[in-house]
């Protein structure tokens, strides 16, 4: 018996993941952050940041600005690879986060702090992802809730005038 064809779809999907991974490991800010995308798919990421010094507020302990922005940013990649976000590309348009909102359950003193993002609710105007931080030892530090806005821009007109 032979093998089914690959399906076309599942490999523009995993060409499409190595090309934001490539890129998120390349990204000033993340690189700036220590912020290490370990994996994403559509209405899904994984981000994770390694305590160190620069990122400890004067307690020696993550900064809640640190643990925001790590939650912002796995928002973002889990929204990458959605077909929401291609049509938001497709028409130069906007997507943007309109209601962060955090809930800070125990500090982080030592190792790594892990977000996972979910998708919740993707309509075609909003968006809502759901967030949980955890530390090394499973323990949920963070809960992060998000609302995002869909704007849709103008096509370009094709080159053969469509």
């Amino acid at each position: 018996m032979t093998n089914p064809a690959p399906d076309p779809s599942n490999e523009a999907r995993e060409k499409l993941k190595q090309k934001l991974l490539a890129f998120a490991a390349d990204f000033p800010f993340f690189n700036h952050m220590g912020l290490e995308v370990e994996e994403m798919s559509p209405g899904f990421a994984r981000v994770s940041v390694e305590l160190v010094d620069h990122l400890k507020n004067p307690n020696g302990q993550m900064h809640g600005g640190v643990i925001a922005t790590l939650v912002d940013m796995s928002i973002t990649q889990a929204m990458l690879m959605t077909d929401t976000y291609q049509r938001v590309r497709d028409t130069r348009g906007m997507m943007t986060n309109v209601d962060l909102r955090m809930k800070y359950l125990r500090s982080v003193g030592a190792g790594r702090a892990t977000v996972e993002s979910k998708i919740v609710h993707e309509g075609r105007r909003v968006v809502h992802v759901a967030s949980e931080v955890k530390d090394d030892r499973g323990k949920t530090v963070a809960l992060g809730d998000a609302t995002l806005m869909i704007v849709l821009g103008e096509r370009e007109p094709r080159a053969d005038g469509d």
